[in-house]
């Protein structure tokens, strides 16, 4: 009995651990991000990605430059618009898993930094976000759907 009972916690364990959407995939080592060209596989602790509804997913090196790359949708480069994403995930900061973008806090202009210096921080949970903010001397929170392209200028 609790031999059955330690392989069904292991595995409940191991489900929760799974990433949230099992669409979405890791960086592998060629992988570069589409906004300054650094492949994004050594920084996982920071990995962005958003998932295109045809399947397939770009890449990014932190929340920032996803946050660029949005903003210049459609572009000379990438033709497709704001209207082909299916998801965009975020590394949250603390648990290093990515999760959907709607489930995250950013905490902008903190002392932490990112592969690119400062970043935009995820946070999963408005009392972590807040926590970390106080912590780390971060100037706001807020939801991506709040970010601003003045922003990426002063931070």
């Amino acid at each position: 009995m609790k031999k059955s009972l330690l392989i069904l916690l292991s595995c409940l364990l191991l489900a929760v651990n799974v990433q949230a959407d099992d669409r979405v995939k890791l960086p592998g080592k060629q992988d570069r991000c589409p906004v300054c060209g650094m492949f994004v596989a050594p920084y996982p602790d920071w990995t962005a990605t958003i998932l295109l509804k045809d399947g397939s997913q770009l890449f990014f090196d932190g929340a920032k430059d996803l946050y660029r790359y949005y903003l210049s949708l459609p572009n000379p480069q990438d033709k497709r618009g704001r209207e082909a994403i299916a998801e965009i995930y975020l590394t949250d900061y603390y648990s290093t898993r990515l999760l959907p973008v709607g489930e995250l806090l950013l905490v902008i202009g903190s002392d932490v930094y990112g592969p690119m210096g400062h970043e935009f921080v995820p946070i999963a949970g408005a009392e972590a976000a807040s926590t970390f903010s106080r912590d780390h001397q971060g100037k706001q929170v807020l939801s991506f759907e709040q970010l601003t392209p003045a922003l990426l200028e002063d931070n």
